[in-house]
């Protein structure tokens, strides 16, 4: 996968602000190291590391995580205090949506109030880097803010005021996590006194499956049926040799690089998702049951995403959730306030569908619906 970092998704504002006055909140802050302290002696005792503290301000956490932790965070002010907090551990200076590791290098990761500041529709793609850097089954200590949803907002009465941040409901959060190939293991909601919103404290467990890349302003949303076990080990959707996505989607000009979905989320914006995220050898192994949720789940994110179009790759999962008799092309009906466009399966055991075939539903898919 090609490691081109996105376009830079921190606020300036925010990030201004803790460069600026980056001892002065350490000074006025009193971090509670309990919950971070039994987080790091979990992870410790299930994991190798490395180790790291997303957004580690000025290193409170970080050696509760164990001696191999790395501290990241976005300003360099943040990052010279970790000297004085942590001693020894490295420093990063990197941005939290596009993480500079390896995949599957990282055996755990707190992220505690990192992602508070990206808009809510940055925080999918985000966590699909998250993922993509985690091993499987690594864990992650989530801290985000919660009550009603919004998108971007700046507190009246923050005492550090400018900062951006952004509030999650439980079911938009679960979703996103979910999309992003996490399980949720633990939920903890605590509103402090005097508090403006709640905190959310989440312990998710990383899969082994593909995590959607989809953000806002979609010109188009691909959707599978589900990971294959290839897929899922790659890192890429409709990875095989054999699969015929990739050849059709740069001979359409939907893409122009091949075998990349971050290039085509930030650079074409195209976004992938599947109707099921559990990864399996076989797509018989689904149960109806799973396609109903996922295309609940995939009808609220569209909702909120609002792309153009969606275009479903395949047309098992259409038929077994919304159509049995559905032919290929425009549906004529919505998925959350989206038009569907349902075109063959890509795969090369899929004989009656040439490659021009395919070519053709996908620049179908991207006009506007007849």
């Amino acid at each position: 996968m090609s490691r081109d970092a996105p376009p830079p998704a921190g606020d300036p504002e925010t990030l201004r602000r803790y460069q600026r006055d980056a001892v002065s909140w350490r000074d006025r802050r009193a971090p509670d190291h309990h919950a971070s302290a039994a987080f790091g002696r979990d992870v410790q005792s299930r994991h190798d590391g490395p180790f790291v503290d997303i957004g580690c301000g000025p290193g409170w956490f970080t050696p509760h995580l164990g001696p191999d932790t790395i501290a990241l965070d976005a300003t360099p002010a943040m990052l010279d205090l970790v000297a004085e907090h942590a001693p020894g551990h490295p420093r990063i200076l990197a941005d939290a949506t596009a993480l500079p590791f390896r995949n599957r290098s990282i055996g755990g990761a707190l992220a505690s109030k990192v992602y508070v500041h990206l808009p809510r529709s940055q925080v999918p793609a985000a966590l699909a880097d998250l993922h993509r850097s985690l091993r499987v089954d690594a864990e992650v200590d989530l801290v985000v803010f919660g009550d009603e949803p919004a998108e971007a907002i700046r507190f009246d009465d923050d005492d550090f005021p400018g900062r951006l941040f952004s509030t999650w409901d439980r079911r938009s959060l679960t979703d996103t996590i979910v999309g992003a190939g996490f399980e949720i293991t633990d939920w903890r909601h605590r509103r402090p006194q005097g508090a403006a919103v709640s905190s959310l404290r989440i312990r998710l467990r990383r899969l082994a499956t593909l995590p959607d890349t989809v953000g806002a302003g979609l010109h188009l949303l691909l959707c599978g049926l589900n990971p294959s076990l290839h897929s899922a080990d790659a890192g890429v959707g409709f990875v095989s040799p054999s699969n015929r996505f990739w050849p059709a989607a740069l001979t359409s000009g939907l893409v122009t690089r091949d075998r990349d979905p971050r290039h085509a989320l930030h650079h074409h914006r195209v976004g992938m998702t599947d109707l099921v995220k559990r990864a399996t050898p076989r797509a018989s192994e689904l149960t109806r049951q799973e396609y109903r949720d996922g295309l609940e789940r995939i009808g609220r994110q569209v909702e909120w995403l609002a792309p153009r179009a969606i275009c479903f790759v395949g047309l098992a999962g259409w038929r077994a959730v919304a159509d049995p008799r559905a032919v290929p092309g425009w549906q004529g009906v919505q998925v959350g306030g989206a038009p569907v466009y349902l075109m063959p399966s890509t795969s090369g055991l899929n004989a009656s569908s040439r490659l021009s075939d395919l070519v053709a539903h996908l620049e179908a898919a991207c006009r506007e619906p007849e």
